[in-house]
């Protein structure tokens, strides 16, 4: 057996992890590491204010006060690393968990379809589609036939109706005939020879000639 996997226990039959219950590990190590992270963060400004503090006057403490800080420091270092890599795999986790998730759904959506399409038979769909169309077609029909002029059972030969106006006119236009024949044989009024009288004509003529004589009088006066 390995030793990671003695530590881990791995010679005992474990139920395999599910992605939700390793993502949620592996943010709980997260906040354990950030955790870590602000302590060391900590120590490693004490061990700063320790060295300055003792300075030249205790060599010696400075001194071991900068060692334990480049200790920190190098842990701060390794935390960060491990904290990009537990990042990296909890997304990674997190996006093939989405996708499962995606997958599994698109999966129920498919067999809910071949659920709904089960029932139907591609030629009985066409088969309704044909009687669906000869309906309207009948449907069209009708309407038609409804739509057409009602005739009260009739039916008239337009060429004789035609013959038949022509009758009539032409026994209209004899008759305005005759009877204009009828009227040259009266005897109309004859003309009078005597002209009419013309008096109110001659009166101002003659008024006319007596306005110029009365003028050449006064003119030669």
């Amino acid at each position: 057996m390995s030793f990671l996997g003695r530590i881990f226990g791995g010679g005992k039959s474990q139920k395999a992890a599910t992605p939700e219950d390793a993502i949620q590990r592996l943010r709980a190590t997260e906040e354990m590491l950030y955790k870590k992270q602000e302590f060391l963060e900590k120590k490693i400004e004490q061990e700063l204010l320790t060295a300055k503090k003792n300075g030249t006057k205790n060599k010696r403490a400075a001194l071991m006060a900068l060692k334990r800080k480049k200790r920190y420091e190098k842990q701060l270092g390794q935390i960060d690393g491990t904290l990009s890599t537990i990042e990296f795999q909890r997304e990674a986790l997190e996006n093939a968990n989405t996708n499962t998730e995606v997958l599994k759904n698109m999966g129920f959506a498919a067999d809910a379809m071949k659920t709904a399409h089960g029932n139907f038979d591609i030629n009985k769909v066409d088969d309704l589609m044909d009687e669906i169309n000869e309906q309207q077609e009948i449907a069209q029909e009708i309407s038609d036939v409804i739509s057409r002029p009602v005739g009260f059972g009739e039916d008239y030969d337009e060429d004789e109706l035609m013959a038949e106006l022509e009758d009539l006119e032409q026994e209209e236009l004899d008759a305005n005939l005759l009877e204009i024949r009828g009227t040259e044989d009266v005897t109309l009024p004859s003309i009078p020879s005597t002209s009419l009288p013309s008096a109110p004509a001659k009166k101002k003529v003659e008024e006319d000639e007596d306005d110029m004589a009365d003028l050449e009088a006064w003119a030669t006066n």
